[in-house]
């Protein structure tokens, strides 16, 4: 009996011993931004943490093969969930815009006029295609601190190409499409806060 326990024992080492788990790559959100021309704001923009949708937060890559069907690369994985990625990178878009006086993150919210709300709707790798394509959908919307009031909302979507049909073409077109979707909504806030100075200039 002792033999056989024993025989057990070895043999459910060796089966535990061979399910190595699989090399998992990690990548990142690697985006610049070129400095616009020196343009003092008067207003101090808050920039909030993204949210995001289920599904789309966490480090797991999504790509989809079928329609409404959400699947995970088993082996190449974000190095953050998108949302945190996201973050400096909002905050840098903004800044490198120079249409305020400070874009500040939540910790330095004291002292803010506008605040900047965003959520990621979608962040997949569509293989519904070829070549397949990164689909990037935030919701961004715009807030008066001060009177507690939203001044607009609006939804962003943007696809990029991929190169190549692998996860590493996915993470260059996820790049793209997130440069172009940041400048997007850059854009946007700088149009509707200016929109409330010129407002806010008529009732003086």
């Amino acid at each position: 009996t002792l033999l056989c326990l024993a025989c057990l024992l070895l043999g459910g080492c060796s089966v535990l011993q061979a399910a190595k788990p699989a090399n998992m790559t990690s990548y990142a959100l690697d985006v610049q931004f070129e400095s616009a021309a020196a343009e003092m704001g008067k207003v101090t923009l808050l920039v909030n943490a993204p949210n995001a949708q289920p599904g789309f937060n966490s480090p797991r890559m999504v790509y989809i093969k079928r329609a409404h069907e959400i699947d995970y690369f088993s082996q190449s994985q974000w190095v953050d969930n998108p949302a945190r990625m996201l973050t400096p990178l909002l905050v840098q878009a903004l800044a490198h815009s120079a249409k305020y006086r400070a874009v500040v993150q939540m910790r330095n919210s004291a002292k803010a006029d506008i605040r900047l709300d965003t959520e990621i709707i979608r962040f997949q790798h569509e293989f519904l295609t070829l070549p397949s394509q990164v689909h990037l959908t935030i919701r961004a919307q715009l807030l008066d601190v001060h009177e507690q009031s939203v001044i607009a909302t609006r939804e962003f979507d943007v696809i990029e190409k991929a190169p190549e049909d692998t996860p590493y073409g996915g993470v260059i077109a996820s790049n793209r499409a997130v440069k172009t979707i940041l400048l997007q909504i850059a854009d946007f806030c700088a149009q509707e806060i200016k929109s409330v100075e010129r407002y806010n200039a008529s009732k003086q």
